[in-house]
């Protein structure tokens, strides 16, 4: 790859990672496309030079996001295949996480924004959805796959939820509440 292309490659990565950060914390449209630009120290007129389209934009951004957990992971040192259902409730149902939208899960922070968005961005969250759902129910005890599937979903709908209800209550005991129980549940779906 020459410089150039390394050098556009570079740029278009940058653009993804501060649209990806900066939608979850302000919704898909709470942020344009000159303001995702200026953030990531670029002028709006180079959009359209890694873009076809803002949802396109969108779409990868949210995939970015999807991507980072696992990426964060890795940088850790930590092996999700061997994570307990508890360990996986302790950093998702968290504090940091409720206090971080910017760093979160695209599901606690953009699920009704993304049911709204185009086609790719809803196919991207529906592949993010079976993976989540495969990895929590490979935690999950049960008679069969199917009820260890339904444990899964249960479980991530509740931990999704679960943070966005604790990110909209201004009383930091009820918020706090939240994400205990739903952590307590999480947590015993191996059981």
């Amino acid at each position: 790859m020459g410089r150039s292309q390394l050098e556009k490659q570079k740029t278009h990565e940058k653009i993804v990672e501060t649209a990806s950060r900066r939608l979850r914390e302000a919704g898909l449209d709470g942020i344009g496309v000159a303001d995702l630009m200026k953030e990531a120290g670029l002028t709006v007129g180079g959009f359209y030079k890694h873009f076809a389209s803002r949802d396109d934009l969108v779409a990868e951004a949210i995939q970015s996001a999807f991507d980072s957990w696992g990426h964060k992971l890795q940088a850790e040192g930590v092996d999700p295949a061997k994570m307990t259902a508890a360990d996986i409730a302790d950093r998702y149902v968290s504090t940091y996480h409720r206090d971080n939208p910017g760093e979160g899960c695209p599901f606690a922070a953009l699920t009704s924004d993304i049911s709204r968005s185009g086609e790719k961005a809803r196919a991207i969250a529906t592949d993010g959805l079976r993976r989540n759902f495969a990895g929590l129910a490979s935690k999950a005890a049960g008679v069969d796959e199917g009820e260890r599937r339904r444990k899964a979903i249960m479980a991530f709908a509740m931990m999704a939820g679960g943070v966005g209800l604790a990110r909209i209550s201004s009383d930091e005991a009820l918020s706090a509440e939240i994400l205990e129980t739903i952590r307590d549940f999480v947590t015993a779906i191996d059981k």
